[in-house]
């Protein structure tokens, strides 16, 4: 029987999602709690590796179990043998062809900037900072060449696997609250640091290193030598996964309600 789950994490308190030596990855601690209940080894896929110390309000993923179990159990039962950075949120029966990887159609991100003079203290790894006054507006203009389906070469880490650095971007947003800059994007997919390089990018732009029109050259030059430096990953977070309803994956919207930013933790 093939399982999907949805479950959010603290990316801080983990070496990213993909499993290593160390053991200490959410696909690592997710695997052998699911495996207390199955009395076995379990194998998971996700619907986006995140990296170390980005964090997931909604991510979805999948296993197939050779047991039955009720579906309570791969919920309650798994968060029982979890650590208290990461939970498991609800589990679904699907289709033994679905896939949390390659049957997702979007997803979304949410990247929280604390904009203010002094680093962040109660919401330190979980927001970005910079420190210098932020031209949200020019940051916007700049954004909107990113709509449509480009080459994001230009904000591709060397070491992306991706066949194809082309992506569709169906919206990107920058706006402000209070001190916080919140940047919201959702595409059919994403490339390896892609959001944390456009954030670069744009934080460059808000300072006036760059002109709005800057952004829409890096993207034509499909050279990620040209960009700014990757951002910080603590204030990234996957916020949403969408499927097709003959998947029967719970909807979980990713609106701009799943999370209340004015000098607030990140929240559902």
């Amino acid at each position: 029987m093939r399982i999907a789950i949805g479950l959010e994490y603290d990316g801080a308190a983990f070496s990213g999602w993909q499993s290593q030596p160390s053991g200490n990855t959410v696909q690592d601690v997710l695997e052998e709690a699911l495996g207390r209940i199955a009395g076995g080894r379990i194998q998971v896929a996700c619907a986006g590796r995140t990296d170390a110390a980005v964090h997931a309000l909604a991510q979805v993923a999948h296993f197939d179990a050779t047991v039955e179990r009720p579906l309570s159990a791969w919920v309650r039962g798994v968060n029982t043998h979890l650590p208290s950075a990461v939970a498991v949120n609800w589990a679904a029966a699907v289709p033994e062809d679905f896939h949390a990887r390659f049957c997702a159609e979007a997803r979304s991100y949410r990247y929280l900037l604390l904009n203010r003079p002094a680093r962040p203290g109660l919401q330190a790894g979980k927001v970005g900072w910079c420190h210098q006054p932020l031209d949200v507006e020019a940051m916007q203009e700049a954004a909107a060449c990113l709509l449509g389906e480009h080459d994001f070469s230009s904000f591709r880490a060397a070491e992306c696997q991706a066949k194809s650095p082309v992506k569709t971007m169906h919206e990107f947003s920058v706006r402000r609250d209070g001190n916080l800059v919140v940047f919201a994007c959702r595409a059919n997919a994403f490339l390896h640091h892609m959001v944390r390089n456009l954030v670069g990018a744009l934080v460059y732009v808000g300072m006036g290193r760059h002109p709005p029109g800057w952004l829409a050259e890096l993207l034509a030059a499909r050279d990620r030598r040209m960009g700014a430096p990757t951002f910080d990953p603590a204030g990234l977070y996957l916020v949403g996964v969408e499927y097709d309803a003959r998947w029967g994956i719970p909807s979980v919207p990713a609106g701009e309600g799943r999370i209340i930013p004015r000098d607030r933790l990140p929240l559902v």
